[in-house]
């Protein structure tokens, strides 16, 4: 009898398949929300203290203390550098930075750390290097134009941060051997190397088999069959290129 599938194996909580979670410094997300940040003429700021790496994370992290002693952890933005200020309020300066709620942002302003409900902290556009663009705005929303293309509608009170998450570019730098991607994947919680199903034999994976290394069935599967067939194109809703798109020959050698 063969091992149990990747698939089976990830989700009993291995340390194989566990992020290295001891390391990470603390929740990374914006204070409770204050009147003041709200009150026209009123409003708080921060003072950064320090800049340093979390294992796992693509930005870099900056520890923050408020006037009142407050001290929290919050994603940088592009230009910040220890001692610089960062103000929080709705007649805050439109500088990167600073955290404002989103109708007081102008239209096509760069953001990130966009809260999904008032006072969650920040949950969506946080990788480093990464921005939202304020859209559109309606009576009771704002429309923002994510990384991914997709236009997404918010409350017109969640905060979000001027600007392009700090530790853009990272990923343009080659590993360059194989131990520094592991150790990248490692900090994650993520396995490497992967290998391909169709290289397995028949008993280690649903794909493997044969001399040829092809599938020899359909690679798409019901989003409900069990974790020892939940494998290959799970639930799609279509496959191939679709006529009149280039196809990967194409593309490379464009």
């Amino acid at each position: 009898m063969g091992k149990r599938l990747i698939v089976q194996r990830r989700g009993t909580g291995s340390p194989v398949f566990k992020a290295a979670g001891h390391k990470r410094a603390a929740p990374v997300k914006y204070r409770k929300i204050s009147k003041d940040e709200f009150e026209e003429g009123s409003g708080i700021y921060a003072e950064v203290l320090e800049l340093f790496h979390e294992p796992g994370r693509g930005s870099p992290l900056a520890k923050v203390k408020f006037q009142d002693g407050y001290q929290t952890l919050i994603l940088p933005a592009e230009g910040i550098s220890i001692d610089s200020k960062i103000y929080y309020g709705v007649d805050a300066e439109i500088k990167e930075g600073n955290v404002l709620p989103m109708e007081a942002i102008p239209i096509r302003t760069p953001v990130f750390n966009v809260e999904i409900r008032k006072g969650d902290g920040g949950k969506l556009v946080r990788a480093g290097g990464a921005s939202a663009i304020i859209d559109s705005k309606t009576e009771k929303s704002v429309i923002l134009k994510l990384p991914s293309g997709k236009f997404k509608k918010f409350p017109k009170e969640c905060r979000a941060t001027i600007g392009i998450v700090a530790g853009g570019g990272r990923t343009s730098k080659p590993f360059l051997k194989a131990g520094a991607k592991y150790h990248a994947k490692r900090a994650k919680g993520q396995k490497y190397p992967r290998v391909r199903g169709v290289a397995m034999p028949a008993a280690m994976h649903p794909h493997g088999g044969g001399s040829h290394q092809s599938p020899h069935q359909p690679t798409t599967v019901s989003r409900n069959d069990p974790p020892g067939a939940k494998i290959g194109l799970i639930a799609a809703r279509r496959t191939g290129y679709k006529r009149g798109r280039k196809t990967r020959y194409e593309k490379n050698i464009d």
